[in-house]
């Protein structure tokens, strides 16, 4: 069923106070790559860091804050703060053992009560991202990559996120509409994001810039479990198997750019939105929905920088934007499609290096068959929510990152009835 789903797919295929450390992936594009070890608050740690990584082992620590008030909109005014902490170890296996490899191991614990729900916002995208998936401790990393053939290929396995991999995109923002892999953000029943992890492999090619990659995840509900585990071993209801193929381009001084289209099969059983097993709105039967065997979608993310200068294949000045579109399964999914766009203005200030302006704009839209079923049950018509961010990030020593925001959503939830609502938010970064 798997690889049926993926020939089905195939011609559509063409992160008060982030850290330096978790999800690595998306970290990196925001860190001014030409800094070679990024400051932290507790130093060397009374020289263990320097010991540890002569050694080959990278300690890092992370705080992200993200407070959020809510001067528009919503059934009450209020305000939260909700944050993450997180502990991480990397092995460098070339330096340990010689092989071309590395080990990686993450912990997280995240706290806070979310505005959305405490202030009754009734958004589809959160406006603070990193409350997502429960306030518990989970281990997030415990994974091993090995590189062959010079780099070339690359094999990865053990407890991971497909968003480390997958439609990866920065948490440079606050809402979750702009931040992370898109899939995790829209299919959220069986497409978990950091930090929950499943057990999961990946398998990657790349030459010249231009790579391709397959993955295959536990699909398993228990995942979603607020208790601390190394990783379920019993009810799994299938596999998320996610494709890309993506070009890089760019490097030292010039314009770095990253062109990606890929897709995805869930082979676990997912509810019709509309029907029931006779086909009726289950709505109004009240029986069973139609199962379906399969649920899939399609996503394409492009980031190009127009002006400035780059290191290591990373903006560090200048001008760059985004697009990212998304595509998801209208027999099951709720969302049935995502756009996002927007662009980062780096280095603006004198004197203020690091610094960097953000503007995104996104439409999440609602399922027709979906809302076809909530106006049967008698509620009012759902479309489209639209989410605005504008944030200024600075940092006023190097290792904290201070982001001020103001978001703006219309039509929340889809319902055009909803009064929008407006945000006012400050994202902070603490690298322990």
């Amino acid at each position: 069923m798997a690889f049926a789903g993926i020939q089905t797919i195939a011609p559509f295929l063409i992160a008060p106070l982030l850290a330096a450390m978790p999800a690595l992936a998306q970290e990196a594009s925001e860190k001014d790559h030409a800094e070679q070890d990024p400051p932290t608050l507790t130093g060397s740690l009374l020289g263990l860091r320097p010991r540890l990584a002569e050694a080959g082992v990278d300690l890092t620590g992370h705080y992200v804050s993200e407070t959020a008030w809510n001067f528009r909109g919503g059934e009450r005014r209020d305000v939260t703060e909700t944050g993450e902490f997180g502990v991480g170890l990397r092995f460098d296996m070339q330096r340990i053992a010689g092989t071309d490899g590395v080990f990686q191991a993450t912990v997280t614990y995240r706290h806070g009560p979310q505005l959305d729900a405490k202030a009754g916002l009734g958004t589809l995208q959160e406006v603070q991202e990193i409350y997502g998936r429960g306030q518990t401790w989970r281990l997030t990393q415990f994974w091993y990559e090995q590189r062959l053939a010079d780099g070339a290929i690359a094999i990865k396995a053990g407890r991971t996120a497909p968003s480390e991999d997958f439609s990866a995109f920065s948490c440079t923002f606050q809402n979750l509409s702009f931040c992370g892999s898109q899939p995790g953000n829209v299919v959220t029943d069986y497409w978990y994001n950091w930090p929950v992890s499943q057990w999961g492999v990946r398998l990657r090619a790349a030459h010249r810039g231009l790579y391709a990659q397959i993955g295959a995840y536990e699909e398993n509900p228990r995942n979603l479990d607020k208790s601390f585990t190394i990783g379920r071993f019993k009810g799994a209801t299938g596999a998320l198997i996610p494709v890309e193929f993506g070009l890089t381009r760019g490097g030292d001084g010039g314009m770095v750019g990253s062109y990606k289209v890929g897709g995805w099969i869930s082979t676990a059983d997912a509810p019709d939105l509309l029907f029931d097993l006779h086909g009726e709105p289950a709505v109004l039967t009240g029986r069973s929905p139609l199962q379906r065997g399969s649920a899939r979608g399609v996503w394409l993310a492009v980031e190009q920088q127009v002006s400035g200068r780059s290191a290591r294949g990373t903006s560090i000045s200048g001008l760059s934007f985004f697009v990212n579109a998304l595509a998801a399964d209208r027999r099951t999914s709720r969302i049935d499609n995502q756009i996002v766009a927007g662009l980062f203005a780096r280095n603006l200030l004198p004197g203020f290096a690091g610094d960097m302006l953000g503007f995104g704009i996104a439409r999440t839209h609602v399922n027709k068959r979906f809302e076809e079923s909530e106006l049967l049950a008698g509620r009012p018509p759902r479309g489209a929510e639209y989410a605005v961010e504008l944030f200024y990030g600075f940092k006023p020593v190097g290792w904290l990152d201070l982001r001020p925001n103001v978001q703006w959503i219309h039509h929340p939830g889809g319902r055009r009835d909803a009064r929008a609502v407006g945000i006012a938010g400050l994202k902070a970064v603490l690298r322990l």
